[in-house]
């Protein structure tokens, strides 16, 4: 009885396209619907106040 090594390169370059595909579908997918949601604004506008002193002029 021989064992007999399958050497078969394509079976195994399919296998990796059609996982890169599928996870490049689902990676799209999420990005789409995370797009189609509706983030509300902020209501309050953020201010700070930067005092001057704070400022150093580099020459």
């Amino acid at each position: 009885m021989q064992f007999i090594k399958k050497t078969s390169s394509s079976r195994s370059f399919i296998g990796i396209i059609t996982k890169l595909t599928l996870v490049l579908v689902v990676i799209f997918l999420v990005i789409f619907l995370l797009n189609k949601i509706d983030f509300p604004t902020p209501k309050k506008e953020i201010e700070k106040i930067i005092p001057n002193e704070n400022f150093k002029i580099v020459k």
